[in-house]
């Protein structure tokens, strides 16, 4: 069953007394269970579409369905609540707050889902226990390198249980080893926790580690390979 659903989708930006389209008639299915990445060059329309897949932008025409939600029909409200289920995300900068412990950043979704103190910290404990850092609950990201920190990030997208989750570069600012370290912890919640991943790179060696490769160009996908097992 098709997880994301975007279909026609045009994004048009106004620059001066011109308009362009960052995205132009873009149609992509993505199945439950499915590691894709999105590579295309600055400008070639990626980041638009991660941004819309986020529900933190809406298009100028077209549909998107998330998991058989038609989310671009949503008040802000409904769409909060549905970004909280069913997305989790991770960044290039890791965005953990700083004077706050690695534990207490992973429960920070369920704090804004209203579950209670007890369940949000077992269920953090869980999330960091998956990405190896159980031993590393009570440390400040200050303490920790920027591998762990971006894995006390993966904890936090994963510990709703969303089904989707939204890589934004998220070697971006790691070496290679650690990148390597990162991605197999990527692959990990893909194939035993049957997580759906979407992740933009624009680094050829961390798209191998994806199932399938969606390219982008001047606002149109101008391939999609799915890589034979």
């Amino acid at each position: 069953m098709a997880l994301i659903e975007v279909k026609n989708v045009i994004k048009t930006y106004a620059s001066g007394e011109a308009a362009f389209n960052a995205l132009n008639d873009v149609s992509l299915t993505i199945e439950k269970g499915e590691f894709v990445a999105i590579m295309g060059a600055s400008g070639s329309g990626k980041s638009t579409f991660m941004n819309l897949l986020g529900t933190l932008d809406k298009p100028n025409s077209g549909s998107y369905y998330l998991d058989g939600i038609d989310v671009l029909h949503l008040d802000s409200e409904r769409l909060s609540e549905i970004r909280n289920v069913k997305l989790g995300f991770v960044f290039q900068g890791f965005n953990l707050i700083s004077r706050t412990s690695a534990i207490d950043n992973v429960e920070l979704p369920m704090i804004y889902k209203g579950v209670d103190e007890e369940t949000r910290h077992k269920k953090a404990k869980e999330a960091l226990k998956i990405v190896g850092l159980e031993k590393r609950e009570n440390h400040m990201p200050n303490q920790m390198s920027g591998g762990q920190q971006q894995r006390v990030a993966i904890a936090r997208a994963i510990v709703n249980d969303a089904p989707l989750i939204l890589a934004d570069e998220p070697t971006g600012n790691l070496d290679t080893k650690t990148s390597i370290e990162v991605m197999e912890f990527f692959c990990e919640l893909n194939e035993k926790h049957g997580k759906t991943i979407v992740l933009v790179t624009h680094e050829p060696d961390i798209a191998e580690y994806c199932k399938r490769v969606v390219k982008f160009q001047d606002g149109n996908i101008i391939s999609d390979e799915v890589k034979r097992k």
